[in-house]
C-alpha cells in the first residue's frame, strides 16, 4: 500500500487530515505459481469485504445498488411466445444464484457461475454461483486468452503446498464444468477488475476508523492518551525497541483510541512530566470527517439522492416527490441499467449454447409513478420498462387481464376465413382499400357470429361470377401483437360481413377504446399503432375454353378475365371506409382515442 495525505484548508482554522489511500490492486504474477495474485497479499478482495462491513455508508450503497440491478428478478418479454425456452431459462437462472452473482459483480468487481454440462456436453443443464473471492487467474497463455481459474476455499490460509483445483474458462474445454468469469473493461487490467466504487475506498476504511475510535474510546471511559513510565532504569536502545513494540501492538491504533507516550526513567524522581493538550474542538473535527467520508462515498458509488437508499441527509435532494422522482429515473437509467444490460449479455451466452435467444429483461423496483411512458406504445417495451404484463396506473388503458390470448388468438376470425383456392378462381385484383365510403354503405351489417367456418358462403359483395375477399397483409415485426402474428400466420381470405362479426367479440382483448374488449377490427385492425391493414381480393370464376366452368383440378386452358372486362360486364366493387385502407398507425393520434 502507498499513503497519500489529504490537508484541507479553512479559513481562520487549521485542521490535518491523514488518509491513508488505497491506490489500487497490485497483479503479481509469480513465476512460481500458475495462478495470477491480485493485490499485495493475494486478498484484495478480502479487503474490499472488510470495507463493506466496516463503513455503514459503504455497506448501504452496495446493497442498495446490488438491489436495485436484481430488482424483483429476471424475465423476459417474449415470454409468452417462446414458453418453452422461457421455462429453460427459467430453471437455469435460479433466483439466488442470480442475487449472489449480481452482489458479487457489484462489491467485487467481477462475478463468476459455475458451468455444468449434461451428458456429451449437449446442453448446459445447470448453473451455480461461485464466491469470486475464492478464485484466482490462471496465466494467459501464447492465446492471451485466460484458459482456466483456480479455486481455494481461503487464500488468507493459502501455503505453498496447497493444492487450488484447476477449473476450465467457459467455452475452452471439452470438460463437464466450467467458469463463465463475469468482468467489465477496465483500462489496466487484464486478469481483473476493481470495483467501481474504487476512489471511495479510502474514504470507506477512514469512516470504518472512526466508528472504530470512537466506540473503544466510551469502551475505555473516554480516556485520553497515556504516559507510560518505566521506572526500574534505562535499558539499551534494541531493548527500549523492543518494548515500544510490544507495547504499540497493544494499546495503539483506533480499535485504542488514543496514542501513548513511553519514558525511561532511572526512578520515579526522574520521571518526565506531561501537560496535556486539550482539544476543545474535537467534536467539530470528528464530526468533519464523518460527514466527509460518507459524500464522498455515496459520490464513489454515484447515488444521485441517499433517500433512493434509505439513507437521509442534509442536502436538501430528495426532501420533495418532484426531486425524489428525477432523482430515481437518473439512477436507474445512468447507474442500474448498465449493470443490468452487461449480466444480460453474460446470461445470453450461455443460453445461446443451448438455443435459446429471449429478451431478457430485470424487472424493476423503481416506484410504477416515476415511469415515463409517454411514448412508449408497443407492449413489449412497456413491459421492458415497468416489470409489469398488464395495465399500469399512467400507461394508456389498453392492456386487460383478459389478454390471454395465445396460440388461441384471433381464433374466432380465423374459423370464419376461408383458403385461396386459386384452381377454380382467378385473381383479378389485389390492392388496398382505398375509398370512401358513399350512402349506400353507411348502413354497416351487423352480423351475430356463430364462430364456425363457412368458406362457401357467399357475401353481399359477390356478383355473378365474381366474389370478394379480404386479406390482412403487412410485415411482421419482432414486436407485432399476438393477434397480428397469428392473423398474418394463417394466410385466409375473409368476407367482409365475417370481419364486421367481429366488432362484437373480444377477437384481440384489451385495445379497444378506453380498454374495452371489443373494438371494430374491419377499420382498427390490430389495434392503436398497428402496422397492418385488409387488402381487397376480387376473383373471377375459372372457365374452360368451351365455357364450361372450371371444377377439375386436372383440366387446361383457362380463360382468365380481366379487372377491365369485369368493369365492362357491370361488376364494380362496393366502396368502403376509408379507414379500412389505413394502417392504425397512420391515422390521426395513431389509431387512438387521444394523442400518444
Amino acid at each position: 500500500m502507498s499513503r497519500q495525505h489529504r490537508r484541507p484548508k479553512f479559513e481562520g482554522d487549521i485542521r490535518v487530515v491523514e488518509l491513508a489511500a488505497y491506490t489500487s490492486p497490485k497483479i503479481i504474477e509469480d513465476p512460481r505459481k500458475d495462478f495470477v495474485m491480485y493485490g499485495e497479499d493475494n486478498n484484495y478482495y478480502q479487503y474490499l469485504i472488510d470495507l463493506y462491513n466496516g463503513s455503514p455508508t459503504n455497506h448501504a450503497c452496495i446493497n442498495g445498488i446490488s438491489e436495485m440491478i436484481y430488482g424483483k428478478g429476471l424475465d423476459a418479454t417474449d415470454s409468452d411466445r417462446k414458453p418453452d425456452e422461457y421455462a429453460q431459462m427459467i430453471s437455469l437462472f435460479k433466483k439466488d444464484v442470480v442475487r449472489k452473482v449480481i452482489y458479487d459483480y457489484y462489491l467485487m468487481g467481477g462475478a463468476a457461475i459455475q458451468v455444468i454440462y449434461g451428458k456429451g456436453r449437449q446442453r448446459i443443464v445447470q448453473l451455480e454461483h461461485i464466491p469470486v473471492e475464492t478464485l484466482r487467474a490462471e496465466k494467459s497463455g501464447e492465446s492471451g486468452d485466460i484458459e482456466a481459474y483456480y479455486y481455494y476455499h481461503d487464500w488468507t490460509d493459502y501455503k505453498n503446498s496447497s493444492k487450488p483445483t484447476r477449473i476450465p474458462a467457459f467455452g475452452t474445454s471439452t470438460e463437464g464444468r466450467e467458469i463463465l468469469f463475469i468482468k467489465p473493461y477496465k483500462a489496466g487490467y487484464y486478469y481483473y477488475s476493481p470495483p467501481a466504487y474504487t476512489g471511495g475506498l479510502q474514504y470507506a476504511e477512514l469512516e470504518g476508523e472512526i466508528s472504530n475510535f470512537h466506540m473503544n474510546n466510551i469502551k475505555n471511559g473516554l480516556s485520553p492518551s497515556m504516559i507510560i513510565n518505566m521506572n526500574n532504569g534505562i535499558p539499551n536502545e534494541e531493548e527500549r525497541s523492543i518494548i515500544e513494540q510490544k507495547i504499540s501492538q497493544k494499546f495503539s491504533g483506533s480499535s485504542n483510541a488514543g496514542k501513548f507516550i513511553l519514558s525511561f526513567n532511572d526512578n520515579t524522581d526522574s520521571q518526565a512530566t506531561i501537560e496535556p493538550i486539550q482539544l476543545s474542538d474535537a467534536h467539530q473535527q470528528y464530526q468533519f470527517l464523518s460527514t466527509e467520508s460518507q459524500e464522498k462515498i455515496l459520490v464513489a458509488h454515484r447515488i444521485v439522492s441517499p433517500m433512493l437508499l434509505g439513507v437521509k441527509n442534509n442536502t436538501g435532494l430528495g426532501n420533495n416527490a418532484d426531486e425524489l422522482e428525477k432523482a430515481s429515473i437518473l439512477m436507474d437509467n445512468m447507474v442500474i441499467r448498465p449493470y443490468q444490460n452487461l449480466m444480460i449479455d453474460a446470461f445470453n451466452k450461455i443460453l445461446a449454447f443451448n438455443d435459446i435467444t429471449l429478451h431478457l429483461y430485470f424487472k424493476t423496483i423503481q416506484p410504477l409513478e416515476f415511469t415515463d411512458l409517454t411514448n412508449v406504445a408497443d407492449k413489449e417495451t412497456r413491459e421492458e420498462e415497468t416489470g409489469q404484463k398488464l395495465s399500469l396506473k399512467k400507461a394508456p388503458k389498453i392492456y386487460r387481464p383478459n389478454d390471454h390470448l395465445t396460440k388461441d388468438v384471433a381464433k374466432l376470425l380465423i374459423d370464419l376465413g376461408e383458403d385461396e383456392d386459386l384452381e377454380q378462381w382467378d385473381v383479378i385484383s389485389e390492392e388496398s382499400v382505398n375509398y370512401e365510403l358513399d350512402d349506400k354503405q353507411n348502413e354497416m351489417l351487423k352480423l351475430a357470429s356463430t364462430g364456425s367456418a363457412k368458406p362457401a358462403s357467399k357475401s353481399e359483395q359477390d356478383a355473378g361470377l365474381f366474389k370478394v375477399r379480404y386479406r390482412y397483409t403487412g410485415r411482421l415485426a419482432k414486436n407485432s401483437r399476438e393477434f397480428c402474428r397469428a392473423m398474418l400466420k394463417a394466410k385466409k381470405v375473409y368476407r367482409k360481413e365475417d370481419i364486421l362479426a367481429m366488432d362484437n367479440e373480444p377477437v384481440n382483448a384489451g385495445w379497444g377504446p378506453n380498454g374495452a374488449s371489443t373494438y371494430s377490427i374491419w377499420l382498427y385492425k390490430g389495434g392503436g399503432n398497428c402496422g397492418h391493414e385488409w387488402t381487397r381480393v376480387v376473383y373471377f370464376r375459372k372457365r374452360n375454353a368451351d365455357g364450361t366452368f372450371k371444377e377439375n383440378r386436372g383440366l387446361t386452358n383457362d380463360r382468365k378475365v380481366t379487372e377491365t372486362e369485369a368493369a365492362e360486364i357491370g361488376f364494380k366493387p362496393e366502396k368502403n371506409p376509408k379507414k379500412v385502407a389505413q394502417k392504425p398507425r397512420d391515422m390521426k393520434n395513431k389509431g387512438f382515442l387521444t394523442p400518444r
